[in-house]
């Protein structure tokens, strides 16, 4: 069974900071590219980071570059967004996602439930 589990969502001030995490069972995190995608209130989901052990590649959109980094521990079998310097705009359900690797949602297999992130100004 594969499985994707996210945590690490909440309320946070603008300019700060929050470290999602996204949990996966039933497969190697080499197997696939693990990517971060969010979605606004009435806006379409979109990409935010992307990471691919198999090509060693990781991947930020450029709303988010140089303050998102994206990790992964494999002996927890663990994806991680860490994020910082927080702005409003960040504000949506995050979701993690096996397998791409690529940017458009419809190239990945397995999702998990998501994770809301909320930036107060």
């Amino acid at each position: 069974e594969v499985k994707l589990v996210e945590s690490g969502g909440g309320l946070v001030q603008a300019g700060g900071s929050l470290r999602l995490s996204c949990a996966a069972s039933g497969f190697r995190l080499d197997d696939y590219a693990i990517a971060w995608f969010r979605q606004a209130p009435g806006k379409e989901r979109e990409g935010v980071s992307c990471i691919s052990h198999s090509i060693t590649s990781t991947y930020y959109a450029d709303s988010v570059k140089g303050r998102f980094t994206i990790s992964s521990d494999n002996a927890k079998n663990t994806v991680y967004l860490q994020m910082r310097r927080l702005k409003p705009e960040d504000t949506a359900v995050y979701y993690c996602a096996a397998g791409g690797p690529t940017d458009d949602p419809r190239g990945y297999i397995y999702w998990g439930q998501g994770t809301q992130v909320t930036v107060s100004s």
